[in-house]
């Protein structure tokens, strides 16, 4: 029998393997795939904007946009197709056999962890402030509240997760987070509404910054440099391909999980131009690899430091609320990996109890523990996240074990598969390059 990967915990009466009934509408697909789409990289994208300059910054957007909703179509269109294979660890067992389930699920488990790690790693920041190049950028709590034992990192990060996250992860379906999710997207409206009204506070002034319409390549800058923004644009816009099928499993309409896909793919370009391109003229060449740390400036009025607190807040809340859905994948895989015999999850509270709490703890200690672990997760972005997001499915419609891949789909699924593998090597090469030309 080929593994696959559970997508849901709680069975109905008398149920199908690995079936469950269809509980969720269409807007609640759209926003839980949306979630998982406007996560931390939303941050990342005036910074890419600054190297590719506007124009190609949009242009990158709307084609990795398109190649997400190309790669989601080759899975849909696979999913169930034998009437086995209904998740993506599923047809990937159908297609590669054991080998294939098992390297989805390692890639998977690495990105969504290491997703998780920088999560409560930028909640810390905003709630207990950060240390960067020897500058110390205070939090919002220290700035209410001043220094205290109790609003230190460690304890406030853990505050957060036992009594916000805590209560979400304890919530056997997906469809369940729906309401949250929907929060999260008001949240990360909240934060463009703001930071675009910054925007044109700051136009009135005269205090916006001059933007690039092109990269520059002056000053010694490389055209390798490019590359490094392809694997940003491609992990914020591909988390979607492991939520698909969770999602989907729980529609009362399978059919209109194309249709959620791309109002949620259209929702997020949307945010991610408005977040770039404001993040952009606000702060010009200044703007940081995360534009939190732009907001963490002094302010001579008590409206400025009300602002700054106000932007920073709802990103971390956003978090929050991001975190249940990327945490319900890690959680799904490493009990399919550990438990690949064994019931639904949701059907043995213990074991469902006892993954939720060790995997949170695990994150919770490696996020105090290590606080600056951006690049090291920007590399392994750029290789686990690549795999999930193009490689493999181009593999599977190049594979085409049921013989219904078209030209036209096996010449795209070559471009994704070239695309992923130039990209993140040359990405990576940069990154070692520019790592050790600075330490030298």
């Amino acid at each position: 029998m080929k593994p696959e990967i559970s997508t849901t915990l709680l069975p109905k009466t008398n149920p199908p393997e690995n079936e469950v009934s269809g509980v969720s509408s269409i807007s609640g697909a759209v926003f839980n795939i949306s979630t998982s789409m406007v996560g931390a990289g939303i941050m990342s994208i005036p910074a890419t904007l600054k190297v590719l300059g506007i124009i190609p910054g949009f242009v990158v957007i709307i084609i990795m946009a398109f190649l997400v909703e190309v790669t989601v179509e080759f899975l849909l269109r696979y999913t169930n197709y034998s009437g086995e294979a209904n998740t993506y660890g599923g047809v990937m067992a159908e297609s590669f056999g054991k080998f294939g389930s098992v390297a989805l699920q390692i890639c998977i488990m690495i990105s969504n962890l290491g997703a998780l790690i920088i999560y409560l790693i930028i909640i810390g920041d905003v709630l207990s402030g950060s240390q960067s190049d020897g500058v110390l950028h205070s939090g919002v709590l220290q700035e209410c509240f001043g220094f205290h034992w109790w609003n230190e990192r460690a304890y406030s990060v853990l505050f957060i997760v036992i009594f916000v996250m805590l209560p979400l992860l304890l919530l056997p379906r997906v469809e369940s987070l729906a309401h949250a999710s929907a929060v999260s997207i008001l949240l990360a409206v909240v934060f463009v509404v703001i930071i675009a009204g910054m925007a044109v506070y700051a136009m009135l002034e005269g205090q916006t910054q001059e933007l690039k319409l092109f990269p520059d390549f002056s000053d010694g800058f490389s055209y390798f440099n490019l590359f490094t923004t392809i694997p940003v644009m491609a992990t914020a816009l591909s988390s979607c391909h492991v939520t698909i099928h969770p999602v989907r499993a729980e529609l009362e309409d399978q059919s209109n999980m194309r249709s959620a896909v791309r109002i949620s793919l259209a929702l997020s370009v949307v945010i991610y131009m408005a977040v770039g391109f404001v993040g952009y003229l606000l702060f010009g060449e200044s703007i940081m690899a995360d534009m939190l740390v732009n907001f963490d400036q002094t302010s001579n009025s008590p409206g400025g430091l009300l602002v700054n607190a106000i932007v920073r807040l709802s990103y971390a809340l956003h978090l929050m609320l991001v975190f249940p859905v990327i945490f319900y994948i890690l959680r799904a895989n490493v009990d399919e990996l550990i438990f690949p015999r064994k019931s639904l999850l949701a059907s043995d509270t213990t074991r469902f109890v006892s993954i939720t709490l060790a995997l949170l703890a695990f994150v919770y200690f490696v996020a105090i523990a290590l606080p600056n672990i951006w690049y090291f997760f920007q590399f392994m972005g750029s290789t686990t996240v690549a795999c999930i997001a193009f490689v493999f499915p181009g593999a599977i419609v190049l594979r085409d074990i049921h013989g219904i891949s078209t030209k036209i789909d096996r010449t795209m699924a070559i471009i994704v598969v070239i695309l992923a593998a130039v990209t993140s090597v040359v990405a990576i090469s940069t990154n070692l390059y520019s790592s050790f030309g600075n330490t030298s």
